[in-house]
């Protein structure tokens, strides 16, 4: 499975996924992430989540290719789905998500760190949506609980990244470590958390939930449509021919 659960201390959970060659999650690997988050949050010995990867980067978004390999729009509307129950296990989580980034955190990727409750990320990390250029909207929904509002606009329409210094200075990263060291904090955070009484917790990450100010499933969701539209027009199927065009050519 691209998606297991570990428990390496009593109360905390950590969620590993991992997707060679630079996890791109097919329809099939957004569900799993979904399933191991809920799992983990319905245990009552779990007491806070840790969300990592293994590999080069955190997330390389959705699989385009395993997309574009269908002749009809299933595994479109899948990965669509998808990420929406995925981002959402990780907000409607009932106990505090870590998320450790390494490496790139692209398209899904900021959907899930959008929606964690706290992101630690080494010093390589880098984050962006390039969804203007697959053909495709969505996560500025998320991207936007990241940075401040026009800066997340300029990076969404130039389909530019930030690294984990610049979200750090925005106060959306919470520390910064070496590569090596990340495993490491998130795990000591974690373990911090983790000691807290989990009713008292439990309690508290549903009343941040309820005064949150932004409808996150909702306004994702608005953001979705929009790239159907995208695929009527022709738009996404050439966005999608030409990235994998280009994969073919490196």
């Amino acid at each position: 499975m691209p998606v297991t659960t570990k428990y390496p201390e009593p109360g905390v959970a950590v969620i590993t996924v991992d997707e060679p060659p630079v996890n791109a999650l097919p329809v099939r690997g957004w569900f799993d992430i979904a399933n191991e988050v809920t799992a983990a949050g319905r245990d009552t010995a779990c007491h806070v989540v840790v969300l990592r990867a293994e590999g080069r980067g955190f997330n390389a978004g959705v699989d385009i290719k395993e997309i574009q390999r269908d002749s009809g729009y299933d595994k479109l509307v899948g990965a669509n789905r998808g990420c929406a129950a995925a981002f959402s296990a990780v907000y409607d989580c009932p106990v505090p998500v870590i998320a450790a980034v390494q490496g790139f955190c692209l398209g899904g990727g900021i959907g899930l760190v959008g929606n964690a409750d706290v992101v630690l990320a080494a010093d390589n990390a880098t984050f962006g949506l390039p969804e203007v250029d697959r053909g495709a909207l969505g996560a500025a929904t998320h991207l936007a609980r990241l940075v401040p509002q026009h800066l997340m606009r300029a990076l969404y329409y130039t389909a530019s990244t930030i690294d984990a210094h610049q979200l750090h200075h925005h106060g959306s990263v919470y520390q910064v470590v070496p590569p090596e060291s990340l495993d490491e904090a998130a795990l000591a955070l974690a373990h911090r958390i983790a000691a807290k009484d989990t009713r008292v917790i439990r309690a508290a990450k549903l009343a941040i939930n309820g005064i949150d100010p932004q409808p996150v499933h909702r306004s994702y969701r608005y953001e979705q449509g929009f790239t159907f539209e995208l695929n009527l027009t022709g738009a996404s199927d050439e966005a999608r021919r030409r990235f994998v065009d280009e994969g073919k050519g490196a």
